[in-house]
This record gives C-alpha cells, structure tokens and sequence, in this order.
C-alpha cells in the first residue's frame, strides 16, 4: 500500500501578528516545518511527502533546507491554492497510485507516531480516519438573541493527520468548492 503525506503550510502569519509564518519559526533550533516533515518521514521512511506551500515561499523554503541540511528528506512541494482545499486539491495531482493520503497541518510538529500510525491503519481498514479528543473547555451557543451553555459530551476537538484512502480523497475533491 502507498503512503503519502500531504502537508499544508500555507500560512502568513498574519493572524499571530508575525513578520515569519508560523512554520518557519524556529523550535529547537530550526523551522517548525521541518520537525513536522521529519515526524512523518521517521515515522514511515517510504512515504512520499507533498508540501504545500504559498509560492512566494518556495524560494525561502530552498534557503532554509541548504542552511539546515535538509536534504536527506525526501519531499516534493507544490503551489499552496488560496484556501486550505485548494492547496490539498494541488497536492493531490502528486498522489499518482492507490493508497492511504494523510493531510496534516505543517504547524502541528508534535503529533505522536502512534497517532500517525493509527491514523493510516484505520483508514486502510475503514477508509478514513480522524484524530479526535475530548472538549474539557466550557462551550457556548452563541448567537443574536440567544447565548446558552452546551453539552461537551456531543463535541469533539478535530486533529490531524485526517487520513483517507486516495481514491475516496480524489473523490470528495472533484466536488465543487
């Protein structure tokens, strides 16, 4: 079975009100970015790794993998879109054979092994496969006329990987946006 990973970085920084995006910031010692790719490749060494990210980037993101020698992960990037979507939509024309497609936040570098592999399990059996966890926060309705507590118990907190087989993904994609 093929394995790919999708990873989307196609932030400014704008909301963090930052001159660097987010996944260029450093974390011990280099780019955030990198520490996630690297968790995927250490996680499966045969996986092929999409980056998505904003052209505009490319040329920086080229600089950064010289000055940190981060050459011995093999990865392939393609132009970000301008939402989320189009960026998986770009990547996916990457996805050329039958397999399991993880996309994943290029800023999330601390998801554990285990959750990588789990997800790809359960997608190949299932064929998807979400990490969720449990709200602990208070949460709220909020709208104009009414503001009401909700019960946590009905919620969950949506994570990544999202892992789906590759034919299903190119599916759900060829819809219109």
């Amino acid at each position: 079975m093929h394995k790919y990973a999708i990873i989307v970085a196609g932030g400014t920084g704008e909301r963090m009100g930052q001159h660097t995006p987010k996944q260029f910031l450093k974390l011990a010692g280099k780019p955030i970015l990198m520490h996630t790719i690297e968790k995927f490749y250490q996680t499966y060494p045969e996986l092929k790794i999409i980056l998505a990210l904003p052209e505009n980037q490319f040329d920086f993101w080229e600089e950064l993998c010289f000055k940190y020698r981060f050459i011995n992960i093999p990865h392939e990037v393609v132009a970000g879109g301008k939402t989320r979507f189009h960026s998986v939509l770009n990547a996916l024309k990457l996805v050329n054979e039958e397999g399991i497609v993880a996309v994943h936040d290029g800023v999330r570098p601390l998801v554990s092994q285990d959750t990588i592999v789990n997800c790809f399990k359960t997608a190949q059996q299932h064929g998807n496969a979400i990490p969720v966890v449990d709200v602990v926060d208070s949460l709220r309705y909020v709208n104009k006329t009414e503001n009401k507590a909700v019960k946590r118990a009905c919620y969950k907190i949506v994570q990544t990987p999202q892992c789906f087989q590759s034919t299903l993904l190119k599916k759900a994609y060829q819809q219109p946006f």
